[in-house]
């Protein structure tokens, strides 16, 4: 412990026998206290930026669900409307016929 002490400087509130932190020391003990600092900021960054991403991906896989729905909805209509298109060419024709006979 006292090699320790010797190397790294005296840090009186780890050793009760130092009476006053060295440069060294208060250097050393505010690289560990920023250190702890910026590597929950960082956490915190990460995280927030994580649940974000995981938003955006839910967000945009939704949208695309959606495009498809509405890409077979539209599918569909447009079925219809080539259905309602024959039935109408067809009451046509008929009408048509019926204005022919009363004719005649």
């Amino acid at each position: 412990m006292w090699l320790w002490a010797l190397t790294w400087g005296c840090i009186p509130e780890l050793y009760p026998n130092c009476m006053d932190m060295t440069n060294s020391s208060s250097t050393y003990l505010g690289i560990l206290i920023g250190a702890i600092i910026g590597a929950l900021v960082s956490w915190w960054i990460f995280d927030r930026q994580k649940k974000t991403s995981d938003k955006q991906d839910y967000t945009l896989n939704r949208i695309e669900q959606l495009e498809n729905d509405n890409e077979k909805l539209l599918e569909k209509i447009k079925q219809v409307e080539e259905h309602n298109e024959k039935l109408l060419e067809k009451i046509l024709d008929l009408n048509k016929k019926i204005d022919t006979l009363l004719e005649d």
